[in-house]
């Protein structure tokens, strides 16, 4: 029985049943019982200045269930309500169309009972835009309704291969890193080679080649200096300005948010608590989900949260490689929104984090289509591996990164609090599935086809790495993930001269040369300190003594810049007091050596396998803790 609001404002008559507003629908509603005629009016009002439809406005409300809202909207435009459990979408009309197209106006073909064609959407009012865009076939097709989790359900089946192997290898083959798991024995037939002819050299020349290695290790040092210096100064003279404030008027987007989700029963409820602090309208929020079908773990364990309306699970069929981009991948076409982030699944993000991703791409030129985030983490005081790595990250991404753009290198990505385009993303067919750094290698994909990346002065605090084997574990994949785009950008050295420019190219160039060769070198530099110590050092039969106190001199300087940046990264309040351990970093970075060789070794013989991060080892502590209040003072703190 409908209710009574005759002391309310009274709503104009509906007109004809097909040609009504979104006004008219609101008044429908109430009229029906459905909402409180005030809220009503208020719902109204939002649709006319938002990028959302009504029903998406109450639906993220939660003002009213989905399965009477489609069927109340069926009632008021006078189109039937298509039931895809009952009748199944004919798969032989649907694949005369990309699989892409129907999932991104969210709609699906659908016959009736008397076998009349229509197509399901969840909004009717785009049925023009996608006739312009489908094979003649459907030119007579008439619209239905249907909720979008049938809709994708239904798709999600019938293009279930087709989703599938796309996810595989979305992203160009020369792009892709998908090629180098074709020939394993010829790997492992060229690495026994390289490895005799180098032990070989060693032994009969083991000066020259220690020499050889020291002058490496020497050069790749201070072309890390200079770059760190660098990026330093610049980032002093330009910091990153506060956001911009948010215009009342502004029209914003629809922005969907990946939240890739494996064996994570411990952080999987409070991942849902944490987001529900976002102050972004909901009903312009789509935050997806992604869980792999073989996880029930986590499956089982949001069954238990009760997820709000604006946020959605998205099965991923499993298929080979099991990784995070794979997994994107796939969910890339289920989204709703025209911006595309990314979160992991212990992320804390400021509040306020998507109005100021908003607010940049409005102001950003048509080629900024990466915004990246500040990481930070909120367990730095659970022991010292965590204190050291709350360090490093705020030198990374505080100091560093914002200074090497301001120089105008092309950066890698985080893994997550990154916004994109999608139209952008889409172009350069999202993430490379096979590569275990996903990020480092689209963020320097992204300056290759001419795209730009901006620093954004927002934080997502997410959990530190607090154990010495899992972190081990993790920075050999993130060292693995390096030494395979590296690889994959030098297929072609002169084609990505031009693409990048002179400029990039070499900043490309330092930035690989320097994080690679200092791990895997860093024994050779720590016998400099033997110098420092008044030993005598191995090659000093060979190199006059002056020469290695000159080398010494410059690993201790070396040293030095790293605890200086470190130093001033941490300067502000949030951070403070972490000061006295930054000098500790001399004995944290070693473990990144045992690291880099374990990543030479699955480069070779498992360049695909993702080592998992186990998450939620800090709950016990953290769970209660909320995310930082203010979206850009807390972020800039230290910066």
């Amino acid at each position: 029985m409908a209710k009574d609001f005759s002391s309310n404002r009274n709503f104009p008559t509906p007109g004809p049943r097909n040609g009504g507003t979104a006004s008219d629908l609101a008044a429908f509603l109430a009229n029906q019982g459905l909402l409180d005629k005030g809220v009503a009016l208020a719902l109204r009002a939002t649709s006319r200045r938002s990028a959302a439809t009504l029903c998406e406005i109450i639906r993220a409300t939660g003002l009213v269930a989905p399965t009477t809202l489609i069927e109340a909207d069926a009632e008021y435009r006078g189109l039937p309500r298509a039931d895809l459990c009952q009748i199944p979408a004919p798969q032989s009309l649907a694949i005369l169309c990309d699989a892409s197209v129907w999932l991104r106006h969210c709609a699906v073909p659908w016959c009736d009972a008397s076998g009349k064609l229509h197509i399901a959407m969840r909004n009717p009012d785009s049925l023009e835009a996608l006739l312009g865009v489908l094979p003649p076939n459907f030119s007579t097709a008439q619209p239905a309704l249907a909720l979008e989790e049938e809709i994708q359900e239904a798709l999600a089946a019938i293009f279930h291969d087709i989703l599938r192997d796309r996810a595989s290898a979305r992203v160009p083959e020369k792009e892709s890193c998908r090629t180098w798991g074709r020939r394993p024995k010829r790997r492992a037939v060229l690495l026994t080679l390289f490895g005799t002819a180098f032990l070989s050299t060693l032994v009969f020349w083991p000066t020259i080649v220690l020499s050889a290695l020291v002058l490496w290790a020497i050069f790749a040092m201070i072309l890390s200096a200079l770059q760190k210096v660098s990026a330093l100064f610049a980032h002093l003279t330009r910091p990153l300005a506060p956001p911009r404030p948010l215009p009342v008027l502004f029209k914003k987007p629809k922005i969907s948010v990946l939240v890739p989700l494996f064996r994570e029963q411990e952080v999987a409820q409070v991942l849902v608590r944490r987001l529900e602090r976002l102050t972004y309208p909901k009903h312009l929020l789509d935050v997806i989900l992604v869980l792999e079908e073989t996880d029930i773990v986590t499956q089982n364990a949001l069954e238990s949260a009760e997820l709000p309306p604006w946020m959605r699970k998205i099965i991923v069929p499993d298929g080979q490689p099991r990784t995070k981009p794979r997994a994107m991948n796939y969910a890339l076409d289920f989204c709703r929104g025209d911006i595309i982030g990314i979160w992991d699944a212990e992320d804390a993000p400021e509040p306020q984090q998507l109005d100021v991703v908003a607010e940049t791409f409005r102001c950003a030129p048509p080629d900024t289509v990466c915004l990246q985030g500040i990481l930070d983490f909120y367990n730095p005081k659970q022991n010292w591996l965590a204190r050291c790595f709350t360090i490093e990250y705020a030198t990374w991404f505080r100091t560093i990164l914002p200074g090497l753009t301001r120089l105008g290198f092309a950066i890698p990505l985080g893994g997550t609090t990154l916004f994109f385009r999608r139209e952008a993303l889409e172009v350069l067919g999202g993430w490379d599935a096979h590569n275990v750094t996903e990020d480092a290698d689209l963020g320097f994909r992204l300056a290759r086809h001419g795209y730009n990346t901006e620093m954004i002065p927002v934080a997502t605090d997410e959990e530190a790495n607090c154990h010495t084997w899992p972190w081990i574990k993790q920075r050999s994949r993130w060292l693995k993930g390096y030494m395979v785009t590296y690889i994959v950008a030098m297929r072609d050295p002169i084609e990505l001269w031009s693409q990048l420019g002179a400029w990039k190219f070499l900043g490309l160039q330092a930035h690989f040369i320097t994080s690679l060769s200092q791990f895997l070198l860093a024994p050779l530099l720590w016998s400099f300190w033997l110098i420092m110590l008044g030993y005598a050092h191995p090659l000093e039969s060979v190199v006059p003594r002056e020469w290695l106190m000159t080398m010494g001199i410059l690993f201790l300087g070396f040293e030095c810049i790293t605890v200086g940046a470190g130093a001033v990264s941490v300067s502000g309040p949030k951070h403070r007091h972490l000061l006295p351990w930054v000098p500790t970093l001399h004995l944290y970075f070693p473990l990144a050596t045992i690291a880099a060789y374990k990543a030479l070794w699955e480069l070779v013989f498992s360049p695909f396998y993702w080592d998992k991060t186990t998450h939620g080892l800090s709950l016990s502590k953290t769970a209660s803790q909320s995310s930082p209040q203010g979206p850009s003072l807390n972020a800039l703190q230290d910066t």
